[in-house]
């Protein structure tokens, strides 16, 4: 079944930038099928606020597999990008996470779905509000758009659009 999927995109570490693409690419090849992106935001980091800033994204795909083998090719990116796991909320040279996928809703030990933190991270709510606002969270029942708008103002500080985007096409 032909889903849509929406993905987080994160980075503090190195190219920021250039590992964001390289995680884009790595998606398509592994068999996402790219539909567009968020422009992307430069923020302050959140929950472990000492390290360097973070450029955020969120991506569109269309993906048949299940949730589980989505999550398979999002660690594989991450592990083949070169993400090691070393503090909760660290820094990070990339960070893939499953956002929502269509109306699924999923609660297992390895995948929650939709991301259960997504209501309280700007830094998701807005780049993903830039594409798709009337998408309607499972669980939620409310839109990204209004979900944003729900955010304390003091969320939103510290969060910038930059000139950057991604190229559109990717190479299945």
């Amino acid at each position: 079944m032909n889903r849509k999927v929406f993905i987080g995109l994160g980075s503090n570490l190195g190219d920021r930038f250039v590992e964001m693409q390289a995680a884009c690419q790595l998606l398509v090849v592994n068999g996402c099928r790219w539909v567009q992106s968020s422009p992307i935001f430069e923020t302050a980091p959140w929950g472990l606020v000492d390290q360097p800033a973070f450029l955020n994204a969120v991506i569109q795909l269309e993906f048949d597999g299940s949730p589980q083998e989505l999550l398979q090719i999002a660690m594989e990116a991450e592990k083949e990008l070169g993400r090691r796991r070393l503090k909760h909320w660290g820094p990070r040279n990339i960070d893939i996470d499953i956002l929502a996928m269509g109306e699924l809703e999923i609660t297992s030990q390895r995948l929650t779905v939709p991301h259960p933190m997504l209501s309280q991270r700007a830094f998701v709510l807005l780049p993903w509000a830039e594409i798709a606002p009337k998408f309607i969270v499972a669980g939620q029942k409310k839109s990204v758009a209004t979900l944003l708008s729900e955010l304390p103002a003091s969320e939103l500080t510290g969060i910038e659009k930059t000139d950057l985007f991604f190229e559109p096409v990717f190479e299945e």
